[in-house]
Order: structure tokens, then sequence, then C-alpha cells
């Protein structure tokens, strides 16, 4: 470590020290970014999809340095003297998010693998694995200046994923729609970390913690505010109601692989830097934090599966819309064991964690299949899964799993256990109401899950004389397709079988 010049004992140094080892996740993957960007600069066209194997490998030996860290007991970017604060920390919360953000990302370009022709290939994988790279970092950062940059770096290339297909008008519109929004949101959550800067004189996350207990009187008003604003910034990022309409639109203008990123990664981001805000930097708020969060829990999940519910079978891209709303409701469940962690103790956002990975799953999972039956059936209506079986027994097979995972159905067992989890953690936090409205919710979404899961299974619609469609050799799926679809049924299966391989962090705390 080094040591500055003319520093006094006991007084804090800016001079921080540097683990490289827990920092190379995230410094991976962005110098893989820079690599590909580079790359693609000299790489004749002929040579452009080894730009995507290169994106896959690159995130593969990111996740081989998460086995090094896995005791999650290193710091670094400390601070030296009196105040013992660091701004990077491999903990276990953080080292659990970083598989799931790499894991992600990597079916994500498993998924965009041979789905790129019409795409800028270079610019396509350097923006992804920019943005995994700032979403690799947030789960680890313990400083606000950390936090904001790092949700800003896995943000805003996401607005450029969304539009990256050229001379398409809905995903232009996507874009703009998700960028505008997003910057909104973001002004807010920097003019909130502004007042609690303001009010505590620092941006650790456990040195404000420590601060705003004892806040002066005349910045009480100041540093309330500045928590109410961080909170609305982060509310955005979890696709949180009121601050949902940006989803479905961005979805479905997106590319589908994309729109299974943001579903998945997206979420983990903003539901990342909510814990850290929530539990690590504002407890002494709970009284604020707590019941607004219960509300928005009950609002987002009730708002997410009735509209859900109402989506025409009909209406062309409803199967992404459907995923769409079905993730806002998830968002919401999500949300409970955050709330309850204000009326009981942090251990709670293990069941977050615990859903968040069967989440993940099974809904990269769905959204594989649907990148599947969307090579035969570009206007991925719920209508073109009909009779999925009788063409694609195995893709309806698994298709049908992965629903009933989301609606916590057997033999889903990971997604019913995970939703018990989260009962259990409202009930154990006195929150029996909002247990109540999240069962109801349940019962809502057992209805579109399991319509479309019947779907799968009803006689083609017969076709005759005239409009009998000229027979058509049926689409080549690309291998790396059928990997991430294997993948996430074998991850599914498994942890239905073993569920503690999750639901263990439910019950430890992750900091």
């Amino acid at each position: 470590m080094i040591v500055a010049a003319g520093t006094t004992t006991g007084a804090a140094s800016l001079v921080q020290s540097v683990d490289w080892l827990a920092i190379a996740p995230p410094v991976v993957v962005a110098v893989a970014a820079v690599g590909v960007l580079v790359a693609d600069l000299f790489a004749d066209e002929r040579r452009k999809p080894l730009l995507g194997y290169a994106t896959v490998a690159a995130l593969v030996v990111a996740l081989g340095f998460l086995v090094p860290l896995r005791a999650g007991d290193r710091t670094t970017f400390c601070l030296t003297g009196e105040v013992q604060a660091c701004s990077y920390t491999a903990d276990h919360f953080a080292l659990v998010i970083q598989v799931l953000v790499l894991g992600g990302a990597l079916l994500t370009a498993l998924l965009s693998l041979g789905d790129t022709r019409r795409l800028p290939a270079g610019e396509f994988w350097f923006l992804l694995l920019s943005s995994a790279a700032g979403a690799t970092l947030l789960p680890a950062a313990r400083d606000l200046a950390t936090l904001v940059v790092a949700l800003e770096v896995a943000s805003l290339p996401a607005f450029a994923l969304v539009g990256i297909k050229r001379g398409d008008r809905r995903s232009s519109e996507a874009a703009l729609k998700f960028f505008l929004s997003s910057v909104v949101a973001t002004a807010v959550m920097l003019l909130g970390v502004s007042f609690v800067y303001a009010a505590t004189g620092t941006m650790h996350l456990t040195e404000i913690a420590g601060r705003l207990d004892d806040v002066p009187g005349q910045l009480a008003t100041l540093a309330g505010a500045g928590v109410v604003l961080t909170l609305v910034g982060f509310a955005f990022k979890t696709a949180a109601a009121p601050f949902h309409f940006w989803v479905p639109d961005t979805y479905v203008g997106a590319p589908l692989p994309i729109a299974a990123y943001l579903s998945v990664v997206g979420k983990a981001v903003g539901f990342s830097g909510l814990i850290l805000v929530t539990v690590v930097g504002f407890p002494s708020y709970a009284d604020v934090w707590g019941p607004a969060l219960a509300v928005l829990a009950a609002l987002t999940m009730t708002v997410g599966n009735v509209a859900a519910l109402r989506q025409s079978a009909t209406r062309a891209r409803s199967a992404v819309r459907l995923l769409a709303w079905s993730s806002v409701g998830q968002a919401g469940y999500l949300l409970v064991p955050i709330a309850a962690a204000a009326y009981s103790s942090d251990e709670q956002i293990g069941s977050t964690v615990a859903y968040a990975l069967m989440y993940a799953v099974v809904n990269l999972g769905a959204f594989a299949v649907a990148a599947l039956v969307a090579r035969s059936h570009p206007g991925n209506r719920l209508s073109d899964y009909r009779g999925l079986y009788a063409t694609r027994p195995l893709a309806a097979l698994t298709l049908a799993f992965f629903l009933l995972c989301l609606a916590g159905l057997p033999p889903g067992i990971i997604g019913l256990f995970a939703k018990v989890t989260v009962f259990s953690a409202a009930v154990d936090a006195g929150l029996g109401w909002l247990a109540v409205v999240m069962a109801v919710n349940v019962v809502i979404a057992l209805y579109y899950y399991l319509r479309w899961t019947a779907e799968l299974f009803r006689s083609p619609e017969p076709v005759t004389g005239d409009e009998q469609p000229p027979a058509s050799p049926r689409p080549r799926v690309p291998a790396p397709l059928t990997t991430a679809i294997a993948l996430t049924a074998v991850a599914g299966v498994a942890l239905s079988g073993a569920p503690q391989l999750v639901l263990r962090f439910a019950a430890v705390g992750l900091f």
C-alpha cells in the first residue's frame, strides 16, 4: 500500500489500498469491452462473429474470478486513519449479485449469438459488456459516488442497446422513452444524494448510517428530503409502480435478448442499489422507507399482474408484453423483504436475493424460448404458442416448466419455495396486510401463467382450403440459443430438486 507524504497519524488519507483480486470481475469485463471495441476496428466482416465468442469467454473468465472471493471478506479502496470506510466490498451480498449479473449477461450473449446479423456487431458487444461491467461493480459499491457511477455505467449502454435496431421506429421510440424517463429519475436521485452528503458530510454508506442518527436540527429536513429523493430514483430502476410506465414499450421495442437482459440484470442493478442505500446507508430512516416500500410493493405487484391479465392473445408481441408486465409484478414480490427489513432485521434481505436468483433463471429461460419461437413467428403473439408441443415438444415442456416456476406451482418447486420465503418475511415483520395482498396477486398471476401454459398443449387450429400455407422448412435453431435454453432448464430443475442452494441465503446475514 502507498502512504501519502505529509499524512498525519489519525487523519483519514485520500490514498487508498487496491486489492486487484477483489475488483477483478468488473475489471475483466470492462477491459474486454474496450478490447472488443478496438478489435472491431480491425476485424473484417468474416471475423466479426468472433467478437461474440470473445464476449462469452470474457464473461466466463469474470465468473471464474468470483471463486477465490467466495469467503466474502475482502475490501479495497479504503481510507486510512481514524475513519475506517471502504468504497468497494466483496462480501457475500456482492458476490451473489455478481453471479446473477454475470450469469444473466452470459445468457444474454448466448441468446444474441447468431442473431446480430442486422445489428452492428462491434458496438453491440461493446455496449453489452460495458453495461455488465457497471452492473458487476454496483453491488460491491459502498459509497454513494461509486454507487451512482456504477448505476449510470450499467444504464447508459442499455439505452443504446434498446435502440440499436437501425431503421426500426418502435426500437427508437422505446429507447427514447427509456432514456428520457431514466434521465429524470437520475436527476432526482442525484439531487437526493447531494442533500444526504450536505447533511452528513460523507459519501460512505457506513459513515452515513452513523451520522444520520445525529444530524443537526437545522439539517434534519434536508436529510429527510435526500433520503426520499434517493429512494425515488431507485424505485424507477426497479420498475416499481408508479415508476414502471417505461417497461412494456421498452421491452417490446428492444431486441429480444436485450429485453431479457433488462428484465433480469437491470432489475438486479436497481434492487442492489435500493438494498444498499436503505439497509446499509439509511437504517435510521427505516420508519420512512419501510412503509413507503411496503405500499410500493403492494401497488407494483397489483398493477403488473392486472395488466398482464388483460393481454390479448392475438396482439402483436403480446408474449413479450406479458413477460414485461409479469416482470413488474415480480418486482413487487422482490420489494416485500426489503420493506420487511425495516421492521425486523437486515437478514430479511436474503429473501429478496433468493427470490431474485430463482426469478433470474426462469425468466431468462422463458425469454430464451420466446426467442426460439420468434424465429418462425416474428409477431411473437401468445396465439403463436398454440400447439407448440406438437412441433417442438422439448421447447414447450421447458417453457411450461418456467411458467409454472413463475406461478409457484409444482413441478416448479423453487418458485413455490421462493414465494413462501417472501411470505414468511412479510409475516415475520408484522406486515400481514402485505402478505394478504401478495396472496391475492399470486392467485391473479396463476390465471395468465396457466392460460399460456395451456396454449402450449392445445391442438393447433386446423387450416383448410385456400388458407393452407405452403410447406416451409423449420428454421434451424442456432447452437448458442439451444445452449441458453438448456442451461436455464438444467439450472431450474437443479434448483427445484435442491432449493436449499438459493433458499439458504434467506436465513443468513449477507453483509
